[in-house]
């Protein structure tokens, strides 16, 4: 891709996001009717509304669509240019007031993810980048961390995770770790160096993480899947398993940690710091 045309998606990807924090703006969380797909999957007005907006000002002929809130159509497979978007990734956060959700909008070309942007307007973030031209953070260029060791790093966990207790078997890791909602918001505070690793025990669907992985990439940081380092999108079957994420330094020490305790094999002896309550400041307002 020219740099002219990606300049073009990032550009893009700003107007996208821009417009979509303007009409989610008109939505109050607490007064938002909350509907279910599948069990407790919630769904708003202000996801489907936002989902409409985004396709019309992100998607030009010849370009494929994949979102959460479509759906899924299949000729997407055919184009080598496609859009991976959630309207807001965290809707259970967003429905309770926890500023932990974000609209998520990805851009893959020839099944990389080259492209991101990833806004969290309740904490007033704005992630942007792709892989020629780095990260900004609320327009200020930002790198993953460059931490060397598990110990004392931050590890940004699924608050879902937490609440049902599976991370109870990292609690005697030597990282402190920090429940978080979005997905797509934990790969964007990694990408923006304000965390230091993030894994998901949850299969991720592509919508959920392309913005992130190639903001993350983009801040020179790794993105893998721990069975399988490579990854590729605009596939058929779209869930990706055991996703973890962290700075270029730690990445060795972090995929040795994660197959050693998948495996029972994990003999770290620290303890970590406790988790965090159910709230904490915003990153950006720390």
């Amino acid at each position: 891709m020219t740099h002219t045309s990606l300049s073009e998606i990032l550009g893009r990807i700003q107007d996208a996001l821009e417009a979509a924090v303007s009409v989610i703006s008109r939505f109050t969380p607490a007064e938002t009717k909350v509907d279910f797909k599948l069990g407790d999957d919630p769904v708003t007005e202000a996801d489907r509304t936002t989902n409409g907006l985004l396709r019309d000002v992100l998607v030009r002929d010849g370009e494929g669509w994949l979102s959460e809130e479509t759906a899924d159509d299949l000729t997407r497979l055919k184009k080598t240019r496609v859009w991976a978007v959630d309207p807001i990734d965290g809707t259970r956060e967003f429905v309770a007031g926890i500023p932990e959700w974000c609209i998520s909008v990805g851009f893959i070309d020839n099944g990389q993810a080259i492209a991101g942007g990833i806004c969290n307007p309740a904490t007033r973030e704005t992630f942007i980048g792709s892989l020629e031209t780095g990260v900004t953070y609320n327009g200020k260029g930002v790198y993953a961390r460059r931490g060397e060791t598990l110990s004392g790093a931050t590890v940004l966990a699924s608050r879902s995770e937490v609440k049902r207790g599976e991370w109870e078997q990292f609690r005697n890791g030597p990282f402190a770790i920090r429940p978080t909602g979005s997905i797509a918001y934990k790969l964007a505070l990694v990408a923006a160096g304000l965390a230091d690793a993030t894994w998901t025990l949850t299969p991720k669907h592509e919508w959920d993480v392309v913005a992130g992985v190639a903001l993350v990439k983009a801040a020179g940081g790794v993105v893998q899947k721990l069975e399988n380092p490579l990854l590729s999108f605009n596939n058929r079957q779209c869930l990706l398993p055991n996703l973890w994420a962290s700075g270029p330094c730690l990445a060795g020490k972090l995929s040795s940690y994660l197959t050693r305790h998948t495996e029972g094999q994990c003999k770290t002896t620290k303890s970590c710091e406790p988790l965090v309550g159910e709230f904490s400041p915003p990153f950006g307002q720390r």
